[in-house]
């Protein structure tokens, strides 16, 4: 079994995006569809290549799946019903069938030793034949293993990896790939366990599947015992913070954006990015939602992460860094792969970690300024960091940038960073003024209204009363949406007002959710210099919402809310965008960018006491 790349050539399997589920250790995760087949894995952590990659290819590409016997070939139906155990990140799936009804659990530990994905299938009713298929291929599904028996375990090895399966069911190997045929009766439960240990080392220990169980059940629920919000969307809030934690990288306090890469934000298309890097940016706001909801250890967590990730080099701030704290993101194509729905091309790396986004360095010094005043532990290099990047910004603020999506087309005055830079300046002043640092309290305060100067003349249009994506532009841009949360401008400040009601005019779709910006058509390129069109940006629709509620449209905010609520799978789950027109996800998935903001808004409705809590 192994040896040689196979052959044949299968067709795409995999399922759409909101039929996954999230399961993972705080250090990787997999991707469960509907049916009970994993598609995506990558082992040992987040950025490493995948051992499942069918998700953005075919079968051939890796995949497990464990479901009843649905006849010869062919993956198994839908599951009739599946749930996160209570607040926790443990999975189950029920299937239905003619002999009776069967379970799936399937979950991985939280790490203290090898990673471990298990899977236990458990007798509900009556006799149901089972079928575990396990097709592991490295390399995002480039390399076929060597597989073999040593003693009871099956071993896939090739290269510096190796993936361990334990089990008590009889295994035989057939067509490149490890099947186990076996009929699950009332109350039986059978366990399946695969472990990544490198290949060099002795082989990992044998998994204790129901003792795993018993202790992650038992982490997830001290864990979310934490939370701190009791509101009328608690379910909702509870499940984006689970979310939020299985994308931190546990041993750094990193969080990446997404555990995926490559899933489209337009079916087919080229804008097909990723993510599982630790943008400032999108970890910023997600320690914001985290401190606010009771989550202290984990802001602590981040803030180490950054001060180790920035060191002494504030001047080559990058925007992005491994879950590490690693610079070198280099972008590479796998062209083997056809990708999600044939979306070309696969991309791994992320060459945005060049950019200059200026607006990364006010998210950052707002998240500092929000662990300094919600009584994070004082840290003295945060608050010296934070006045060495307020000492890049004087110096560079007033430069084009590639702004907050990216874009790849030229550079430009982009209002959001130019806000952002004063966000910056505007919470190193309140730091100088609280006592804790020294600094040049007139020269920053004189910088700060040069900056809010600049961007009302030159980034706002007076005849239509709308602030605008960039100086001297007519498009708009949905991170404008941030002027009033930012404290940029109050929420009643004619022009906030008036850029809210000129996005939802122009940018948003017929439900009400909002567009990034304009995009191009299919034959020209828009202001980010790609090709096509995309969906509408989950975070961007909930700023709406925020800046509704902010601006007394409470009910209007809190029906917005809740269409976005109903666009989560059945487990609660967001990815970056929703396709209005073929009513599905896409993007990256699931995606922190979406659910930062969900807890944000929800947190907003329910102070403003219209709907309890």
């Amino acid at each position: 079994m192994g040896g040689v790349t196979p052959v044949r050539r299968e067709t795409h399997v995999a399922g759409r995006i909101e039929d996954y589920a999230l399961i993972g250790d705080m250090q990787t995760a997999a991707l469960v569809c509907r049916d009970g087949t994993v598609d995506w894995l990558c082992l040992p952590r987040f950025d490493s290549p995948a051992v499942f990659a069918g998700l953005l290819g075919t079968e051939e590409h890796g995949f497990w799946r464990m479901g009843p016997v649905n006849g010869p070939g062919g993956r198994p139906a839908p599951a009739d019903r599946r749930r996160y155990r209570g607040d926790s990140l443990v999975l189950e799936s029920e299937w239905d069938t003619p002999r009776g009804t069967v379970r799936v659990i399937d979950f991985m530990p939280p790490r203290d030793g090898a990673p471990q994905l298990i899977r236990i299938v458990e007798g509900v009713s009556g006799r149901v034949p089972m079928r575990s298929e396990l097709r592991m291929r490295f390399s995002y599904g480039w390399v076929v293993p060597w597989v073999h028996k040593v003693d009871s375990r099956t071993v896939a090895v090739a290269g510096p990896d190796s993936v361990w399966l334990d089990t008590a069911a009889e295994t035989y190997g057939k067509d490149l790939t490890t099947f186990s045929d076996f009929t699950v009766a009332p109350g039986e439960r059978i366990a399946f366990t695969i472990s990544w240990e490198p290949s060099h080392k002795q082989p990992p220990a044998v998994a204790d599947p129901e003792g795993s169980l018993e202790a992650t059940e038992e982490f997830w629920r001290e864990w979310v015992e934490q939370c701190t919000y009791h509101g009328p969307y608690r379910d909702a809030v509870v499940r984006s913070l689970i979310t939020l934690k299985a994308l931190t990288y546990a041993p750094t306090g990193g969080i990446v954006a997404a555990p995926t890469t490559s899933l489209p934000e337009c079916v087919g298309g080229v804008r097909n990015w990723d993510y599982r890097f630790t943008w400032l940016r999108d970890a910023a706001i997600t320690l914001s939602s985290l401190l606010r909801t009771g989550y202290r250890e984990e802001a602590r967590a981040w803030r180490e992460w950054l001060l180790r990730a920035v060191a002494g080099d504030p001047e080559n701030l990058q925007i992005m860094y491994g879950i590490a704290g690693e610079r070198e993101l280099g972008e590479n194509e796998l062209s083997w792969l056809p990708g999600y729905e044939n979306s070309r091309p696969v991309r791994v790396g992320n060459g945005a970690a060049g950019q200059l986004q200026l607006d990364v360095y006010g998210e950052v010094t707002e998240a500092l300024h929000l662990a300094h005043m919600t009584g994070l532990a004082r840290n003295d290099y945060a608050s010296l960091l934070q006045l060495k990047l307020i000492q890049w910004v004087e110096k560079h603020w007033d430069e084009p940038d590639e702004g907050i999506w990216e874009v790849r087309g030229p550079r430009r005055h982009f209002v959001h960073s130019k806000v952002m830079t004063w966000v910056a300046v505007d919470r190193t002043v309140k730091l100088i003024e609280s006592g804790d640092v020294d600094g040049p309290l007139e020269r920053w305060k004189d910088l700060r209204e040069t900056i809010h100067r600049d961007v009302c003349e030159k980034g706002y249009d007076k005849e239509r009363n709308t602030f605008t994506q960039s100086y001297g532009s007519q498009e708009l841009d949905a991170s404008l949406l941030l002027i009033p949360q930012m404290g940029f401008l109050p929420p009643d400040d004619k022009r906030v007002i008036g850029t809210i009601e000129a996005i939802q005019r122009e940018l948003s779709t017929e439900d009400g959710f909002v567009l990034r910006y304009p995009t191009s058509g299919a034959d020209d390129l828009g202001v980010d210099g790609l090709e096509g069109e995309e969906g509408a940006f989950l975070a961007c629709s909930f700023w709406l919402a925020d800046d509704l509620a902010m601006i007394g449209r409470v009910d209007e905010a809190r029906k917005l809310f809740e269409r976005l609520l109903s666009l989560r799978n059945d487990l609660g789950l967001l990815a970056e965008e929703w396709d209005p027109k073929a009513k599905r996800q896409v993007g990256n998935f699931p995606q922190a960018f979406s659910h930062v903001p969900l807890i944000d808004t929800a947190l907003r409705l329910t102070a403003s006491g219209a709907y309890g809590g």
